[in-house]
């Protein structure tokens, strides 16, 4: 299944938007070395960032599901993800998974809306690689803004990512935004 949507660096946030008939919110793509410290590290790398996340805010990490939908063998979920020893937001993230790649067991821990993807290729054992294919540079919204807490106007970062099974077919495609990075 080929990654027919991988010029659109906004995609799949770009989806949800459409579909609910709201402009997007300003997003550019900048190269690797503009991403500024202290986003860089969490993002300028090949490596799933539900582990990442949870090793640089030493907690773990859980969904608050905003929208999702399942189209065909596809399932689309714009989800908040949270730490979970006080709820702080510590990404967005627009997903598309192709679900009929998964296992059976990964499917079901999928739509159960209620662990990270990056932990359920974990636990599965589901051999992937991840490809960051582009970085973001974003003006959050006010639905941006709300979801990560944000009381004024800031720059975020995030990156557009795919990540394949290991025949170079696409698990998933995927928008992943940070709020303001601090130590928690």
């Amino acid at each position: 299944m080929p990654d027919t949507n991988s010029t659109n660096f906004a995609y799949p946030l770009s989806e949800f938007y459409s579909r609910a008939k709201l402009p997007p919110p300003r997003i550019e793509t900048v190269p690797a070395d503009a991403v500024p410290e202290p986003f860089r590290p969490l993002l300028v790398h090949s490596n799933d960032m539900t582990l990442i996340l949870e090793d640089f805010h030493k907690n773990p990490i859980h969904l608050e599901v905003l929208k999702s939908e399942q189209r065909g063998g596809f399932y689309f979920r714009e989800v908040v993800l949270r730490l979970n020893h006080d709820e702080k937001p510590v990404e967005l993230v627009a997903n598309k998974i192709f679900l009929p790649l998964f296992p059976e067991e990964a499917q079901e821990l999928i739509l159960l809306e209620q662990v990270p993807l990056g932990r359920i290729l974990k636990e599965c054992g589901v051999r992937h690689k991840t490809e960051a294919r582009h970085f973001l540079r974003v003006e959050p919204d006010e639905l941006i803004a709300r979801a990560f807490e944000l009381e004024q106007p800031v720059t975020l970062y995030g990156r557009k990512t795919v990540i394949s099974n290991l025949q170079g077919k696409p698990l998933s495609e995927i928008v992943e935004i940070l709020p303001p990075v601090g130590a928690s």
